[in-house]
Protein backbone atom coordinates (compact mmCIF):
# COMPACT_ATOMS: atom_id res chain seq x y z
CA UNK A 1 0.00 0.00 0.00
CA UNK A 2 2.56 2.86 -1.16
CA UNK A 3 0.21 5.43 -0.10
CA UNK A 4 -0.48 4.22 3.36
CA UNK A 5 1.93 5.34 5.78
CA UNK A 6 2.48 4.57 9.49
CA UNK A 7 3.68 7.41 12.21
CA UNK A 8 3.91 7.39 15.63
CA UNK A 9 3.18 10.52 17.42
CA UNK A 10 0.68 13.40 18.32
CA UNK A 11 -1.98 13.39 15.79
CA UNK A 12 -2.71 17.33 16.22
CA UNK A 13 0.99 18.31 15.14
CA UNK A 14 0.55 16.98 11.99
CA UNK A 15 0.53 19.15 9.00
CA UNK A 16 -1.74 17.36 6.80
CA UNK A 17 -4.98 18.30 4.88
CA UNK A 18 -7.30 16.42 7.63
CA UNK A 19 -6.93 14.49 10.40
CA UNK A 20 -9.57 12.14 11.81
CA UNK A 21 -11.44 12.83 15.20
CA UNK A 22 -12.49 9.44 17.35
CA UNK A 23 -15.34 11.44 18.57
CA UNK A 24 -18.18 10.29 20.80
CA UNK A 25 -21.89 11.42 19.78
CA UNK A 26 -22.08 14.97 20.93
CA UNK A 27 -19.01 16.06 18.79
CA UNK A 28 -18.32 17.95 21.78
CA UNK A 29 -15.05 17.19 23.14
CA UNK A 30 -13.99 14.06 25.45
CA UNK A 31 -11.35 12.07 26.55
CA UNK A 32 -8.23 10.88 24.22
CA UNK A 33 -7.26 11.40 21.31
CA UNK A 34 -10.73 13.61 20.92
CA UNK A 35 -9.85 15.83 23.88
CA UNK A 36 -6.41 16.66 22.60
CA UNK A 37 -7.71 17.42 19.24
CA UNK A 38 -10.18 20.11 20.77
CA UNK A 39 -7.45 21.55 23.15
CA UNK A 40 -5.41 21.96 20.30
CA UNK A 41 -7.66 23.30 17.74
CA UNK A 42 -9.16 25.85 20.38
CA UNK A 43 -12.70 27.06 21.30
CA UNK A 44 -13.35 27.51 17.77
CA UNK A 45 -13.62 23.97 16.88
CA UNK A 46 -15.96 23.57 19.86
CA UNK A 47 -18.59 26.33 18.75
CA UNK A 48 -18.07 24.80 15.52
CA UNK A 49 -19.14 20.81 16.35
CA UNK A 50 -22.22 22.45 18.71
CA UNK A 51 -23.76 23.58 15.75
CA UNK A 52 -23.27 20.16 13.97
CA UNK A 53 -26.00 18.21 16.47
CA UNK A 54 -23.74 14.95 17.05
CA UNK A 55 -22.82 12.24 15.15
CA UNK A 56 -24.13 8.81 14.92
CA UNK A 57 -22.16 5.47 15.59
CA UNK A 58 -20.06 4.70 12.05
CA UNK A 59 -20.92 7.93 10.90
CA UNK A 60 -18.45 11.05 10.15
CA UNK A 61 -18.87 14.67 9.96
CA UNK A 62 -15.91 17.57 8.86
CA UNK A 63 -15.20 20.93 10.42
CA UNK A 64 -12.35 23.27 9.74
CA UNK A 65 -8.92 22.84 11.84
CA UNK A 66 -8.97 26.00 13.49
CA UNK A 67 -5.97 26.38 15.73
CA UNK A 68 -4.48 22.93 14.06
CA UNK A 69 -2.02 23.18 11.31
CA UNK A 70 -4.46 20.60 9.73
CA UNK A 71 -7.38 22.94 7.61
CA UNK A 72 -10.00 20.32 8.41
CA UNK A 73 -10.85 18.01 11.26
CA UNK A 74 -13.44 14.64 10.40
CA UNK A 75 -15.04 13.44 13.57
CA UNK A 76 -16.63 10.15 13.58
CA UNK A 77 -17.79 8.01 16.13
CA UNK A 78 -16.64 4.67 16.62
CA UNK A 79 -18.62 2.04 18.08
CA UNK A 80 -18.13 0.94 21.74
CA UNK A 81 -16.76 -3.19 22.10
CA UNK A 82 -19.08 -5.21 23.51
CA UNK A 83 -18.96 -8.72 22.77
CA UNK A 84 -17.64 -8.38 18.92
CA UNK A 85 -21.00 -9.60 17.72
CA UNK A 86 -23.26 -6.53 17.30
CA UNK A 87 -22.28 -5.31 14.55
CA UNK A 88 -19.08 -3.61 15.81
CA UNK A 89 -16.42 -4.66 13.06
CA UNK A 90 -19.11 -2.91 10.37
CA UNK A 91 -20.01 0.30 12.24
CA UNK A 92 -15.88 0.57 12.64
CA UNK A 93 -15.27 -0.54 9.33
CA UNK A 94 -18.07 2.82 7.96
CA UNK A 95 -16.10 5.64 10.26
CA UNK A 96 -12.75 4.89 7.76
CA UNK A 97 -15.44 4.32 4.67
CA UNK A 98 -17.83 7.88 5.94
CA UNK A 99 -14.12 9.79 6.55
CA UNK A 100 -12.50 8.78 3.35
CA UNK A 101 -15.81 10.05 1.57
CA UNK A 102 -15.84 13.27 3.24
CA UNK A 103 -11.92 13.62 2.87
CA UNK A 104 -12.46 12.60 -1.19
CA UNK A 105 -15.68 14.96 -1.44
CA UNK A 106 -13.72 18.28 0.08
CA UNK A 107 -10.54 17.58 -1.89
CA UNK A 108 -8.76 16.17 1.04
CA UNK A 109 -5.09 15.10 -0.56
CA UNK A 110 -3.60 13.92 3.03
CA UNK A 111 -5.37 12.51 5.76
CA UNK A 112 -4.37 10.89 9.01
CA UNK A 113 -6.19 8.69 11.52
CA UNK A 114 -5.84 7.75 15.36
CA UNK A 115 -7.29 4.24 16.35
CA UNK A 116 -10.89 4.42 16.53
CA UNK A 117 -12.63 2.99 19.32
CA UNK A 118 -9.58 1.47 21.02
CA UNK A 119 -9.64 3.25 23.96
CA UNK A 120 -12.52 3.70 26.63
CA UNK A 121 -14.82 2.09 23.83
CA UNK A 122 -12.81 -0.79 24.28
CA UNK A 123 -12.43 -2.10 20.87
CA UNK A 124 -9.47 -4.92 20.88
CA UNK A 125 -6.35 -3.22 19.35
CA UNK A 126 -5.37 -6.03 17.06
CA UNK A 127 -8.92 -6.10 15.87
CA UNK A 128 -9.50 -2.78 15.33
CA UNK A 129 -6.06 -2.20 13.21
CA UNK A 130 -7.14 -5.21 11.11
CA UNK A 131 -10.52 -3.52 10.20
CA UNK A 132 -8.79 -0.28 9.59
CA UNK A 133 -6.11 -1.10 7.07
CA UNK A 134 -8.73 -2.77 5.18
CA UNK A 135 -11.40 -0.50 4.91
CA UNK A 136 -8.30 2.22 4.09
CA UNK A 137 -7.37 -0.21 1.57
CA UNK A 138 -10.20 -1.28 -0.22
CA UNK A 139 -11.28 2.70 -0.34
CA UNK A 140 -7.83 3.31 -2.00
CA UNK A 141 -7.67 0.72 -4.32
CA UNK A 142 -11.55 2.20 -5.85
CA UNK A 143 -10.34 6.29 -5.71
CA UNK A 144 -7.37 8.66 -6.75
CA UNK A 145 -7.75 10.54 -3.92
CA UNK A 146 -6.42 10.98 -0.96
CA UNK A 147 -3.12 10.38 -2.21
CA UNK A 148 -2.17 9.57 1.48
CA UNK A 149 -3.39 7.98 4.26
CA UNK A 150 -1.43 7.91 7.43
CA UNK A 151 -1.80 5.84 10.81
CA UNK A 152 -0.85 7.90 13.33
CA UNK A 153 -0.36 5.96 16.60
CA UNK A 154 0.29 6.90 20.05
CA UNK A 155 2.20 3.83 21.63
CA UNK A 156 5.12 0.47 20.64
CA UNK A 157 1.91 -1.61 20.79
CA UNK A 158 -0.10 -0.46 18.02
CA UNK A 159 2.86 0.40 15.91
CA UNK A 160 4.13 -2.71 15.72
CA UNK A 161 0.54 -3.93 15.32
CA UNK A 162 0.08 -1.02 12.31
CA UNK A 163 3.46 -2.11 11.10
CA UNK A 164 2.72 -6.08 10.53
CA UNK A 165 -0.46 -5.04 8.45
CA UNK A 166 0.94 -2.39 6.55
CA UNK A 167 3.61 -4.76 5.15
CA UNK A 168 1.78 -8.16 4.22
CA UNK A 169 -1.29 -7.91 1.57
CA UNK A 170 -4.48 -7.85 1.96
CA UNK A 171 -4.51 -11.39 0.86
CA UNK A 172 -2.68 -12.32 4.08
CA UNK A 173 -4.09 -15.47 5.50
CA UNK A 174 -3.98 -14.73 8.52
CA UNK A 175 -6.27 -11.78 8.64
CA UNK A 176 -9.49 -12.70 9.65
CA UNK A 177 -12.74 -11.59 8.04
CA UNK A 178 -14.67 -8.73 8.79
Amino acid sequence: MKRVQLLSGDITKLKIDAIVNAANKSLLGGGGVDGAIHRAAGPGLLEECAAMGGCETGQAKISGGHNLPAKFVIHTVGPVYGNGQGGEAELLASCYRKSLVLALENGVKSIAFPNISTGVFGYPKAEAAQIAVRAVGDFLDQYRLPERVVFCVFDDENHRIYQRLINHSPEDSSAPPQ
